[in-house]
């Protein structure tokens, strides 16, 4: 696994083509809402068959009804609780996957929970316990569970949402920021285990501040005007699932919207 730090790739004039994506299975969690919606979108835009995760139905149904009135190839709707949900329904789900597209040619992780903005002095077992669920053994359970159709594509990416407050480890954040950094530390595990004998590469995706739900539960005086939208921290993930590009595995990435680089942290 390559390390290369700080190095800060300038996206400014990259322009996938419009069908980069044709032929394409990529599932995406959290694609009812917020940047999981707003992925699904351009993904679809870009030629692939989009799986929609997420647990309320009717928010999936809006994506998809917006996948289809932009033209876009027929999306799939798969309404999943990730924090209820046992070891056994997410098996099931990849055997759902298999039946239906035979492989996944990628995974992008973006369904997530806050919990609260509170010290750990404060926080409870049952809240420990469901953001670590969501954020971090959801996505371990699924990216295992399809392991087998990501070996079936000719070359699969998954790629886990990350947050700055998983490297820094900021006060207040508590179960969030454990279940980013164990998630950033499953990235480089699976990385590590899968870079020679599979063709699937991984990363994490710090997308920055951007104006979300969760991000206005930990900020509810903030002006969100100033913020970046989730459509603006599509490029990214679409430069990481790009297969023409030179992106080694197994590394974290944060991106700034305003000057529009991506930095391998």
């Amino acid at each position: 696994m390559t390390e290369l730090k700080n190095e800060a790739l300038d996206l400014s004039t990259y322009q996938p083509a419009t069908d980069y994506l044709a032929g394409k299975s990529i599932m995406v969690t959290g694609a009812g809402d917020g940047i999981g919606k707003a992925i699904a979108l351009s993904l679809a835009q870009h030629g692939a068959t989009v799986t929609l995760v997420g647990r309320t139905e009717k928010k999936l149904e809006a994506t998809y009804d917006a996948i289809e009135s932009a033209g876009g190839p027929q999306a799939a709707i798969c309404p999943f609780d990730l924090l209820k949900a046992d070891e056994a329904a997410y098996q099931q789900l990849a055997e759902i996957l298999n039946s239906n597209f035979a492989r996944l040619d990628g995974i992008v992780h973006c369904a997530a929970i806050l919990g609260s903005h509170s010290p750990i002095a404060n926080t409870n077992y049952p809240l420990w316990h469901d953001v670590l669920q969501v954020n971090l053994t959801a996505p371990f359970l699924i990216s295992r569970a399809c392991y087998s159709l990501l070996l079936a594509s000719d070359h699969a990416n998954i790629i886990f949402t990350s947050d700055k407050v998983a490297v820094h480890g900021t006060a207040y954040w508590g179960a969030y920021s454990v279940a980013k950094a164990g998630q950033d530390n499953l990235m480089q595990i699976l990385a590590s285990e899968w870079e020679n004998n599979t063709p699937i590469q991984v990363a994490s995706l710090d997308p920055g501040p951007v104006r979300t739900r969760l991000r206005k539960q930990v900020f509810p005086g903030e002006d969100p005007t100033g913020l970046p939208s989730p459509s603006d921290t599509v490029l990214p993930y679409l430069y990481l699932l790009d297969t023409q590009q030179d992106t080694p595995t197994g590394q974290r990435y944060t991106w700034d919207f305003a000057n529009k680089t991506l930095t391998r942290d």
